[in-house]
């Protein structure tokens, strides 16, 4: 720290360093979400599928751009290029970068009712599109996959959230 430099400074270049998050830190996220959307097609009578579908499309626009998997595991997503002070994700961004997710839900919702070969060929999608994200994700150098690119954002580490483990 130089003592020429003022606290705006100081300030302006801690907030430049950003951390790209960990692949494993950002699975463990998303698997809590993907859980949350399953507990909401399960126990919602009736809506359950369109709860399960609206949270998994504005989770990341929640708590300031962290999904109930992110709060938890201390992930935030940014949005990429707008100013020196990046804002945190919001609920149309949220619903871009999620689309890729929210149209292998919709599919699976799609095709369950078809005994036995319908949840076959909905699991298929829905691991396909998975391994897709990760493929893209640790293809780019920034760990940004298919719907960030989409959406203009990043996954970076939080500073103020996660659990402490």
């Amino acid at each position: 720290m130089n003592t020429s430099e003022s606290l705006y400074e100081q300030q302006y270049e801690e907030r430049e360093q950003l951390i790209k998050a960990d692949l494993l830190n950002r699975v463990i996220a998303r698997t809590i979400d993907f859980m949350i959307v399953v507990v909401l097609y399960e126990i919602i009578p009736g809506i359950g599928f369109f709860a399960g579908l609206t949270y998994l499309l504005i989770a990341d626009g929640l708590f300031q751009g962290r999904s109930a998997g992110k709060r938890l595991i201390g992930l935030k997503v940014i949005i990429r290029d707008v100013s020196a002070f990046p804002p945190a994700c919001g609920f149309r961004e949220s619903i871009f970068r999620n689309f890729p997710f929210a149209a292998g839900y919709i599919l699976f919702g799609i095709f369950k009712g078809i005994p036995v070969l319908g949840w076959l060929i909905s699991s298929i999608i829905i691991i396909a599109i998975l391994l897709f994200e990760c493929l893209v994700m640790l293809g780019n150098d920034e760990g940004m996959r298919m719907g960030d690119e989409l959406a203009k954002t990043q996954v970076v580490q939080d500073r103020e959230g996660g659990v402490n483990v």
